[in-house]
């Protein structure tokens, strides 16, 4: 069966509340959307939102990447041979990991569909006895005024949500302050993670990191304390703190996982397929993670539910994950689209539909 063609949309889906951190505010989701199609009709899909302060991807860079350069190298490869279309890709240019994560996520879906079989189950064939069929995903609450993130932070946890993704970043001792009054507000029985989205310094990081420790406020993990090219930072930050270090924007490639699990830049990692290139990458960090005994959280960027989905069927079929940050359809004001992964607050329930589930897309497609 080959790749018969691609295709590209767009979608804009307004936010419940503006998404603010260290580094951007932003309003609504606004992504690009890929429709692969086999020869027999049947379709995959994928997502690529554009973060250019993150992945340096903007949407006129992810459309033209597909268009001039991925789209001609792969249209009418054998789709049962996934890997030399992955190889393809990846050699068709460099960087560009958003346009590669949308159309690896949309040929993972029409390959899964192929076999008849849901993404997480074809994923997780290695060791069916760690897949999993529900995940508790964390809920971001936006940086802003200690006051209205204490407000933010009990509204969501009387909608049922447990663990607390707290965005910080801007200013160390104002953000143990506002750690500490949502902790006071929400009780010690809610997780927090904290996020600093890159925001401090290395002396910065410890010194705040170490506050919180000192005054009990109970954080299970600070998530990039600094740049991410910094990362004797993060060695340094790793060192001087107890509270564990998730590397997230350090951590692009297979090579840079295993230079921070080898290195001990950090103690976890954040897998985010939008920095991958998608799941082929992926999956060799949970495989690197498996080798150095490292847990490792699924996370997202600002996505709606195709690329989502794509991160929940991972986060199932792999025992290195025990941390879910997909909380991105939860964000938004509406769910556009029908199937996938359905959301109940902080639960995520897979099913075993065909690929990653989603079967219905509102978008109008351009064959490129």
């Amino acid at each position: 069966m080959k790749l018969k063609e691609i295709a590209i949309g767009y979608i804009e889906i307004p936010l419940v509340t503006p998404f603010k951190t260290a580094l951007r505010t932003v309003n609504s989701v606004n992504d690009l959307i890929v429709k692969v199609t086999a020869e027999d009709g049947i379709e995959g899909y994928g997502e690529a939102p554009p973060t250019a302060v993150i992945t340096g991807d903007t949407k006129e860079s992810i459309e033209a990447a597909i268009r001039y350069y991925i789209a001609p190298s792969i249209t009418g490869m054998d789709l049962d041979d996934l890997p030399s279309i992955m190889a393809k890709m990846e050699k068709c240019l460099a960087k560009n990991t958003t346009a590669k994560a949308a159309v690896d996520i949309a040929l993972y879906d029409l390959y899964a569909k192929l076999q008849k079989k849901p993404l997480f189950r074809l994923l997780g064939e290695k060791d069916p006895s760690a897949v999993k069929t529900e995940l508790e995903t964390d809920i971001t609450i936006s940086v802003n005024d200690t006051d209205e993130m204490v407000r933010d932070s009990v509204k969501t946890v009387g909608e049922g949500f447990r663990i607390l993704k707290v965005k910080v970043g801007k200013g160390g001792e104002k953000d143990v302050e506002r750690i500490r009054e949502i902790r006071k507000a929400v009780g010690k029985d809610v997780v927090i993670r904290v996020d600093a989205n890159q925001g401090w310094t290395r002396e910065e990081a410890v010194s705040t990191i170490t506050a919180m420790e000192d005054a009990g406020l109970g954080i299970e993990l600070v998530e990039q304390p600094v740049s991410y090219h910094d990362f004797k930072g993060m060695q340094y930050v790793t060192a001087h703190v107890q509270t564990p270090i998730l590397a997230d924007e350090s951590v692009f490639s297979y090579e840079d996982g295993v230079r921070v699990m080898e290195e001990h830049g950090a103690d976890l990692v954040n897998i985010k397929l939008m920095k991958t290139g998608g799941i082929h990458e992926a999956v060799k960090i949970c495989d690197a993670a498996d080798r150095f005994g490292i847990k490792c959280m699924i996370g997202c960027m600002l996505e709606s539910k195709v690329s989502v989905s794509a991160g929940v069927h991972l986060a199932a079929a792999r025992s290195c994950v025990t941390m879910a940050d997909l909380d991105g359809p939860s964000l938004c004001k509406v769910d556009p689209y029908e199937g996938g992964p359905v959301y109940q607050g902080p639960k995520i329930l897979l099913s075993e539909d065909y690929g990653i589930g989603i079967t219905k897309v509102p978008v109008k497609f351009e064959r490129i």
